[in-house]
């Protein structure tokens, strides 16, 4: 893939993505896990895990479907080593694979579930990976997307505004790279265009009353050690500036009884 189709290859291989993507797990696995249910799976089925990161939820899909092959396919080979450096115990049903989701390595008609999490809003043209995805997919599989949309942040407004925040910095930037922030709206449209049935929109809710406040706080630091600078570059603000708006939100999450929610779309449908 090249940088234009990964134009975020600096943010996602910075240490602090390896810290994001274990807290978005912990604070959003716990119920997305349940909306497994919904596709009647089971059995020695084939399952792609497409920008599996790390393989945090790799791992807990062979837990949830232990007669199932996985593959995790990631653009960046230092995930995947850490991937494979927590394989062990699967009894080899899991393999790991660098891979440009512009152009899988995978036969047509393969997959019985393709799961993609919060790899939409990082690339352009999102529209030709579903594309891909849908050539891999078997008739009548399932895509179950996680889609990030960062007009979903709700959070305390005191001297700083977080809707601006997110909306005029991580949004901005984003669009400056070709990539779609608010992808998490425009993705049960984008599964109708391509002709995806059953189509289900659901949420995630990560707050401070459902998941622990360190680890919601965890998922904002995290982003801010990884790209404080880049929204600062792409809004035109000093670091330091983008870096008090991190603050002030990890503040309120990490202090009771401010209450701070992020909705997370997750959209699935079936192939025809």
């Amino acid at each position: 893939m090249g940088q234009d189709r990964n134009p975020q290859a600096e943010q996602m291989g910075d240490e602090s993505m390896a810290r994001n993507l274990a807290h978005q797990a912990d604070a959003i696995w716990p119920q997305e896990q349940h909306l497994f249910s919904r596709y009647r799976l089971a059995g020695a089925l084939n399952i792609l895990d497409l920008g599996c990161g790390t393989g945090e939820i790799t791992l807990r899909l062979a837990a949830r479907f232990p007669q199932a092959q996985l593959l995790g396919i990631d653009i960046l080979e230092s995930n995947l080593a850490l991937a494979r450096r927590e394989n062990a115990g699967t009894t080899g049903r899991i393999r790991y694979e660098q891979g440009d989701a512009f152009a899988l390595a995978v036969a047509d008609s393969s997959i019985d579930l393709l799961v993609c999490r919060h790899m939409s809003q990082a690339v352009p043209d999102f529209a030709l990976v579903l594309a891909e995805i849908s050539r891999v997919l078997k008739p009548g599989g399932w895509l179950h997307l996680l889609s990030e949309d960062y007009g979903m942040l709700q959070m305390p407004v005191g001297d700083r505004d977080p809707d601006r925040f997110w909306n005029e910095n991580a949004v901005a930037f984003l669009h400056s790279i070709g990539c779609d922030g608010r992808i998490g709206r425009h993705s049960p449209t984008l599964l109708a265009n391509a002709g995806y049935r059953d189509i289900a929109m659901d949420y995630v809710i990560v707050d401070t009353l459902r998941v622990p406040r360190p680890t919601f706080a965890g998922i904002i630091k995290a982003w801010r050690d990884g790209y404080a600078e880049s929204l600062a570059k792409a809004s035109g603000r000093s670091v330091d500036e983008t870096r008090a708006d991190f603050e002030s939100i990890i503040s309120a999450i990490e202090t009771p009884p401010q209450y701070a929610v992020w909705h997370v779309p997750v959209i699935s449908g079936r192939k025809p």
